[in-house]
């Protein structure tokens, strides 16, 4: 699976529509292509038991963001504000767009 084709980019808000983190927003941090897989700010928290290392002297455990499958995400148009599907379009100057399907607003700035 390639990032080709993805309609959710780094810095998109978007909210969650499945799991346990279900109808929170957030940013989108990462998009992991080959994997299908984003990272959202604050959101999907798990904790990690780490050893004392180089980068974390202390040790123990750690609190940090894991990846959401694209199928649970939605971007968040911001005229409707609500989760909305995305389609692509070309515009009169030749270059493409994503776009709100409920209300035809450009997404990309």
């Amino acid at each position: 699976m390639l990032n080709k084709g993805f309609r959710i980019k780094k810095d998109d808000q978007i909210m969650v529509i499945a799991g346990k983190d279900r109808g929170k927003t957030g940013k989108v941090m990462m998009v992991n292509g080959p994997k299908g897989t984003v990272l959202i700010e604050k959101l999907n928290m798990v904790k990690r038991h780490t050893k004392p290392s180089e980068q974390n002297q202390q040790g123990g455990i750690i609190e940090k963001e894991a990846p959401l499958h694209l199928s649970n995400v939605m971007i968040l148009c911001s005229k409707c504000s609500k989760p909305v599907r995305v389609g692509k379009k070309i515009l009169e100057d030749k270059s493409k767009v994503r776009f709100c399907r409920k209300c035809g607003e450009v997404i990309d700035k």
